[in-house]
């Protein structure tokens, strides 16, 4: 069954898409990903002979796949154009729902500046050194002075 669904994908890929990647997922499922268009197309056996699940979704900014968004079960003896109008309206259905949460516009740079402005760490209002700078200070300073003694003492 796993190598006539993938001849049958492959087939359907041609047909579908100019530029397209063909992959088996460890479920058995061949997974055809347009990513030009940003969708795919999942084909699996549901558990019916000579039948196929489709599965239509989108692939996201990151090039992850979102949940499928349309499916429906299709038989293996009809011809491979009957099988391509059927992926063909479920990406028709994909393309015209809503868009999801992560699909969202992306914020703008000044937005981000914005927000990136806001966030983090505390701006101090007042400069000022601390104790442990002062006594790293008041240290070097010792330090050169008896330096300096030393070298007065010495001629």
């Amino acid at each position: 069954m796993s190598a006539q669904l993938r001849d049958t994908a492959s087939e359907l890929a041609e047909l579908l898409w100019r530029e397209h990647t063909l992959y088996r997922e460890r479920s058995g499922s061949v997974v055809i990903r347009g990513a030009h268009v940003e969708r795919w197309i999942s084909l699996s056996p549901p558990g019916g002979q000579d039948q196929v699940l489709i599965r239509a979704g989108r692939i996201l900014d990151g090039g992850t796949t979102a949940p499928a968004r349309s499916e429906a079960v299709a038989s293996l003896t009809v011809g491979t154009s009957e099988l391509a109008a059927v992926c063909r309206r479920l990406l028709a259905e994909t393309a015209a729902g809503p868009a999801p949460r992560s699909e969202r516009p992306r914020p703008t740079r000044a937005r981000k500046a914005k927000a990136a402005k806001g966030a983090g760490k505390p701006v101090r209002k007042s400069r000022h050194t601390g104790l442990a700078s002062w006594l790293i200070i008041l240290a070097l300073v010792g330090v050169v002075a008896l330096f300096v003694r030393n070298l007065a003492t010495a001629f």
